[in-house]
């Protein structure tokens, strides 16, 4: 079932047993949502249309509810390329400027981490709705002012956790929720690199501007800027919040300067006991990036779309033999008599979750934007999903820091799991 399909029937709700409970602020992207609002428009602001911004305003052009009107950075050359793809649209170097345009409806905040919440309080008591680029903010309480200011403005807030919106992950929760696979027994994250994390620079004194993401004053590492895509994966499987997290972080390849961790790795503890993890390394590359849900019957891996069951079916004849005489009467156990033989993984090819389905949910996401907009509806649970989801990443780094166990201050809990 491609993507086309699977938004239609979790549209209809038929019996295939896809329901917008798994997913309720998907309505929007479905053709029947789409339907609803065929005609309107939603005119759009951009600040910050750097590398991030402009892939927002590239999926835009598919959305024929969008158009952007005015673009805003203080940087030229993002300015300009900016420019480019949206020629018509009005230019600011003052983010204050383009929220005073009469002409702007909506605005998405593609910042540093540092910015967004002055951007977003300011954008809402401007009257715009606002989509700001996750993490959320930089600080917890920041978050917990934002989201609080979203529920008081009566403007739509989303803040950009696509992974909500990516059918292929839809799909997935919505049979683990059910128990389709057994209980869940693990929850992996890992998103491993193999460079300095830095961009070029065309003068020393843009360094900290370009490479923000480096320094502490802007950025809180990989936690922020990585681990924020992967952590709701354990609460929105699970349906609960960890209850605490501790990990370690270090300096261990690029020792140039940089203020924020160059390795990490995390464990967060959920009220059943189920761990989730979540680690990154930017000096080796092998592994990628991985998602993975580890239920007692099968395997889920997100990024690869693909399930993975623990009774695959048997295979032929043939391959039996060849597996046998591979794994018995040429292993190391017959010949050496060893004690220990190393416990192999799992030789299931898999089966794909959504045939033909691309993309990452960016493009449902914006969709999903507009519709709430016209409609003047805020989708169930979506800011609630990346309040946590910011949260837990941003626990997740003064763990680190602090080299300690970390539970969620009471102060900072909202109505929601």
């Amino acid at each position: 079932m491609d993507r086309r399909e699977f938004l239609k029937r979790i549209g209809t709700l038929s019996a295939a047993g896809l329901a917008l409970s798994a997913a309720p602020w998907l309505e929007g992207c479905t053709p029947e949502g789409q339907a609803t609002i065929r005609g309107g428009r939603v005119r759009f602001g951009i600040i910050g249309p750097g590398s991030r911004g402009q892939y927002h305003m590239r999926n835009l052009a598919a959305v024929p509810q969008a158009e952007i009107v005015a673009l805003c950075d203080d940087y030229p050359p993002n300015l300009e390329a900016a420019g480019r793809l949206a020629p018509a649209a009005k230019r600011y170097d003052d983010y204050r400027q383009l929220l005073d345009d009469p002409q702007v409806d909506a605005v998405i905040i593609a910042t540093p981490l540092h910015l967004h919440c002055r951007m977003t309080l300011d954008a809402l008591a401007a009257g715009k709705h606002v989509l700001c680029e996750k993490a959320m903010a930089y600080t917890m309480e920041e978050c917990r002012t934002m989201y609080e200011a979203g529920r008081r403005s009566g403007r739509i807030f989303f803040v950009g956790q696509q992974r909500l919106f990516d059918p292929k992950y839809i799909k997935v929760m919505d049979s683990v929720r059910k128990g389709e696979f057994g209980p869940v027994v693990n929850v992996r994250n890992y998103w491993f690199r193999n460079n300095d994390w830095r961009r070029s620079v065309p003068s020393p004194d843009l360094e900290r501007r370009i490479n923000w993401r480096l320094y502490r004053a802007y950025s809180r590492g990989l936690m922020t800027e990585l681990a924020c895509h992967q952590l709701q994966n354990g609460t929105w499987a699970l349906g609960m919040l960890p209850v605490q997290v501790m990990g370690a972080g270090g300096y261990v390849y690029w020792k140039d300067g940089r203020e924020v961790f160059d390795s990490v790795s995390t464990i967060y503890t959920f009220p059943n006991g189920v761990n989730m993890t979540f680690e990154s390394v930017i000096s080796n590359k092998h592994f990628g990036m991985g998602e993975q849900i580890l239920c007692k019957e099968a395997t889920i891996d997100l990024a690869g779309g693909r399930y993975y069951s623990e009774t695959p079916r048997p295979r032929s004849g043939i391959r039996q033999l060849v597996g046998e005489i591979e794994q018995g009467i040429f292993s190391n156990s017959v010949f050496a008599g060893t004690s220990w033989a190393a416990e192999s993984g799992s030789s299931d090819p898999g089966v794909a979750v959504m045939p033909g389905a691309e993309g990452d949910g960016s493009l449902e996401m914006l969709e999903a934007f507009c519709h709430a907009i016209l409609t003047g509806k805020q989708p169930p649970h979506v800011l609630e999903e990346a309040y946590y989801g910011s949260v837990f990443c941003l626990l997740g780094d003064e763990a680190l820091l602090r080299n300690e166990i970390l539970t969620l201050p009471d102060e900072l809990r909202i109505d929601y799991l």
